[in-house]
C-alpha cells in the first residue's frame, strides 16, 4: 500500500485545485429524452455540470452508459456515490471499488464523493444512509479508511454530511468537530449538503447555522440543494419538494464562508420537468445576488431518505 502520508498530502493538494464548476443537476433517466435531444442538436441544457448516482452505472452497459456517452463529452460530471460504507466495522468492499474506479476512468469525473455513514453490516445492505456514532474512536477507524479508499481510488474523497434522526448517546464529538479532524488527517473534501443541515437541525434542535460556521470552509468543494417533506415532528430527506426558504437562506450563508464552490440541485421523486428543474437550480443564483425565495417545505411524506437509484434493482452490495 502506498505511504499514507504520501496519500494524504496529494489528496490535500488535489482538493485545493479543484475548481467552481457553477451550477450543476443530478442526472436522472426520466431525463434522457430532453438531455439527447439537446445534445444531439448542440443546444445548450442551461446547466454547467451534471452529477451521476454512481451505483447507476456501476455494470451498466445499456442506454444508460449510452446517453453518459454522450454527455461526458460536453458537460464536465461528477459521481456520488450511497454504497462506499466508510463508517461501517465490515472491511472495505474490495469488489465494489474497483468497479467505482473503473467507472471514475471511464467517466473522468471532477471528483468522487459519498457520505460520511454506514450504510450496512455484516455484509448485508440496508439501503439508507445510517449516522455514526461521533467518538474518537470512530474518528480514527473512519481515517484510516479513507486513507484506504484515497490510496485505493488515487484521487482525493468527498465526504458528505447525511441529514440523520436520531443521535448516539456516547458521542463525544460534534458534527463539525468531527467533519474537521478527518479532513485535516486525511486531505480529504466535504460536501457540505445544506438540505441535510436544515434536515438535522430542525430534528434534533441545534443551531443551522453555527453548525455551518463551526465546519472546516476551506476543504469544502461542493454544495447540494435539495427540499424535504414535513412531517410535523421531523423533517425527511426526501428530496421531493422545491428547496425551501430556510435552506437558501443557509446556502447563501455558505456561500460567503467557503468563497464560492459548485452548486447542486438533487430532485429523487416526483420529478419535475427538465425545464423546471433548471428554473429552480436558477433561483440559487438569484440567492447569490441577495434575494432570498419565499417558500415553505411541503407536508406529504413520499419518498425514502436515500437517494434513489434510478435504474437498477438494487445497489451494489
Amino acid at each position: 500500500m502506498k505511504n499514507p502520508i504520501r496519500t494524504q498530502q496529494f489528496a490535500a493538494s488535489a482538493t485545493q485545485q479543484l475548481t467552481n464548476l457553477g451550477f450543476g443537476v443530478g442526472l436522472r433517466s426520466q431525463h434522457y429524452p430532453v438531455i439527447m435531444s439537446h445534445l444531439a442538436r448542440g443546444v445548450s441544457l442551461g446547466v454547467d455540470w451534471f452529477e451521476i448516482i454512481s451505483e447507476n452505472y456501476i455494470d451498466n452497459h445499456g442506454y444508460g452508459r449510452h446517453v453518459l456517452a454522450q454527455l461526458k463529452e460536453q458537460y464536465p460530471l461528477v459521481m456520488h456515490g450511497v454504497s462506499m460504507n466508510i463508517g461501517s466495522s465490515d472491511p472495505l468492499n474490495l469488489e465494489y471499488l474497483g468497479k467505482l474506479k473503473a467507472l471514475g476512468e471511464y467517466v473522468k469525473p471532477q471528483l468522487i464523493s459519498d457520505h460520511l455513514c454506514w450504510t450496512g453490516i455484516a455484509g448485508l445492505n440496508s439501503h439508507d444512509l445510517l449516522p455514526m456514532p461521533l467518538t474518537d474512536e470512530s474518528l480514527q477507524h473512519v481515517i484510516k479508511r479513507v486513507d484506504q479508499v484515497q490510496s485505493f481510488l488515487e484521487r482525493p474523497l468527498i465526504l458528505e454530511n447525511p441529514s440523520t434522526y436520531l443521535e448516539f448517546q456516547h458521542s463525544t464529538l460534534t458534527e463539525s468537530e468531527f467533519f474537521s479532524e478527518l479532513v485535516k488527517a486525511t486531505g480529504c473534501g466535504m460536501l457540505l449538503d445544506v438540505n441535510n443541515v436544515f434536515v438535522s437541525s430542525f430534528n434534533h434542535g441545534f443551531d443551522a447555522e453555527a453548525f455551518i460556521r463551526q465546519l472546516p470552509h476551506q476543504h469544502i468543494v461542493q454544495l447540494h440543494l435539495a427540499g424535504p417533506s414535513d412531517c410535523g415532528d421531523c423533517l425527511i430527506d426526501t428530496h421531493d419538494h422545491p428547496v425551501p426558504a430556510r435552506v437558501w437562506q443557509l446556502y447563501q450563508l455558505a456561500q460567503q464562508l467557503t468563497g464560492g464552490v459548485s452548486t447542486l440541485l438533487e430532485w429523487d421523486a416526483n420529478i419535475p420537468s427538465f425545464g423546471e428543474l433548471v428554473d429552480e437550480l436558477n433561483k440559487a443564483k438569484s440567492v447569490l445576488a441577495g434575494h432570498i425565495p419565499e417558500q415553505e417545505t411541503g407536508t406529504t411524506l413520499n419518498a425514502i431518505s436515500t437517494p434513489i437509484v434510478n435504474d437498477r434493482a438494487e445497489l451494489i452490495k
